[in-house]
């Protein structure tokens, strides 16, 4: 009789531990929007990875119709490129699940026509154990120097304006920053324009002018900042930066419409507007397989008691 109790009690504590350990999570890419190219916002894959966490064992559901859509799974330098020729895995019938099963970076994207030129592509990092939240970071009030594009420089981007976005996304400016724009003197410039200017690629006039390499601009007032080229077509073919300005560590993108003036290095000024929308179908996402996490340190406590009262 007291073995069958302490069977009974094993069993129980047996099916506790495999409640409580259930922490895989299946994460809907695009929730509601599924895996498309995205209309008009080239950095919608990037804003949503960077509000979900990815655990080893994780689940990655991408919502698509066959024939419509794939997804690629491609090295580093592949995603930056839209380098589709050597992909790791390659996805043509949709819906895919992809499983997570190491840690460290993966990257995504799509190989039909121009798809991730177009913002189809997503970069997300996994880790192990989800861990503390981080520690609120204090505002920064030390000026930065960034150098436009990095090693790109300023010149058309080979893939159209997601370069640049690339480059701005997830970065902090303040007033007394400094970027610096090289490019080959008698082949590029750089102007300062208006909003209006930017998103109609009108550079017949311009707020501040630099035809010099390497053209140092210090952001001198708080607000949206627009920086393009007046060669021909350059601004067309994606050679046009946006970022916002503020006096803390709490910048955000800048917005889509309206006409605020940019500041520059001889003339600040400052504004403000309405973000984005993102557009496509909305495909119902899958529900999440566990609503929770929880240590694995916790096994290890649970096993020995189970294990006493069998001995």
């Amino acid at each position: 009789m007291a073995r069958m109790i302490k069977l009974a009690i094993l069993a129980v504590a047996l099916f506790v531990l495999s409640q409580t350990t259930a922490a895989v999570t299946t994460h809907a890419v695009g929730d509601g929007k599924g895996w498309m190219v995205p209309s008009g916002d080239p950095l919608f894959y990037a804003v949503w990875a960077a509000k979900e966490t990815f655990i080893l064992g994780d689940n990655l559901f991408f919502n698509f119709t066959t024939g419509e859509q794939d997804v690629a799974r491609v090295s580093k330098e592949a995603f930056f490129t839209c380098n589709s020729t050597d992909p790791i895995a390659l996805y043509k019938d949709g819906p895919a699940n992809i499983t997570l099963n190491s840690t460290g970076e993966y990257f995504f994207i799509g190989t039909l026509d121009n798809h991730c030129v177009l913002g189809q592509r997503l970069a997300l990092n996994v880790t192990a154990s989800p861990g503390p939240p981080p520690s609120p970071a204090a505002p920064r009030t030390k000026p930065e120097n960034y150098t436009v594009g990095d090693r790109l420089g300023w010149l058309v981007p080979p893939l159209g304006e997601i370069a640049y976005l690339t480059w701005a996304y997830n970065k902090t400016f303040i007033v007394g920053d400094t970027l610096v724009f090289n490019f080959r003197n008698g082949s590029d410039d750089v102007a300062v324009v208006t909003k209006d200017a930017y998103n109609s690629c009108n550079t017949s006039t311009s707020i501040a002018y630099y035809n010099n390499s390497p053209a140092i601009i210090t952001l001198k007032s708080a607000g949206e900042h627009y920086f393009t080229s007046t060669y021909d077509y350059h601004c067309d073919l994606g050679q046009k930066l946006a970022i916002n300005v503020t006096g803390s560590s709490t910048a955000s993108p800048p917005s889509s419409s309206g006409s605020p003036t940019p500041g520059s290095a001889t003339s600040p000024s400052s504004s403000t507007g309405e973000g984005p929308t993102v557009g496509g179908p909305t495909p119902p996402p899958p529900a999440s397989a566990a609503p929770y996490r929880i240590s694995g340190g916790f096994l290890f406590t649970l096993l020995p008691i189970v294990m006493a009262f069998i001995y």
